[in-house]
C-alpha cells in the first residue's frame, strides 16, 4: 500500500478545531464568570442602586463553561488518540512526532481545569 498520511493529517487538524473550541468556550465561561464582578463594581461606584448585586448565578455558569470547555479538550484527545491507534503504520507520517498535538491539548485541557477550580474556589 502507498503511504497516505492525509488521514492522519485530518484527524489531527479535527483535534486542533476541538481545542480551539474548547479555548473560546473557556474563554467565554471566564468572560461570564467575572461580569458579575464587573457589575458589582459599576453598581458600587455607581451608588444608584442600594440592593446588593448577586453575582452567585454568573459565577457558577462561567466555572461551569471553563470545566466545559476543559472536558470538550480532554473528550476530544482520548478520541484523537483511540483513533490514531487505529491507523496502519503507513498511514502515518514518516519521521513526524504525532505526540506534539496530543501534548498541546493535554496542557490546555489541565490548565483548563485548573482555571475552574480557581474560578469555584475564588
Amino acid at each position: 500500500m502507498d503511504n497516505d498520511p492525509r488521514v492522519f493529517f485530518a484527524a489531527e487538524r479535527t483535534l486542533l478545531a476541538w481545542v480551539r473550541t474548547g479555548i473560546a468556550v473557556m474563554a467565554l465561561g471566564f468572560v461570564v464568570e467575572r461580569f458579575g464582578f464587573f457589575m458589582a463594581l459599576v453598581v458600587q461606584q455607581g451608588g444608584a442602586v442600594t440592593r446588593p448585586m448577586h453575582t452567585t448565578a454568573s459565577s457558577v455558569i462561567g466555572t461551569l463553561l471553563v470545566a466545559a470547555g476543559a472536558g470538550v479538550i480532554a473528550f476530544a484527545t482520548v478520541q484523537h488518540a483511540r483513533f490514531v491507534r487505529t491507523l496502519p503504520a503507513s498511514d502515518l507520517p514518516p519521521s513526524y512526532k504525532i505526540g506534539w498535538a496530543l501534548g498541546f491539548s493535554i496542557a490546555f485541557s489541565v490548565l483548563g481545569t485548573a482555571l475552574a477550580i480557581y474560578l469555584a474556589l475564588s
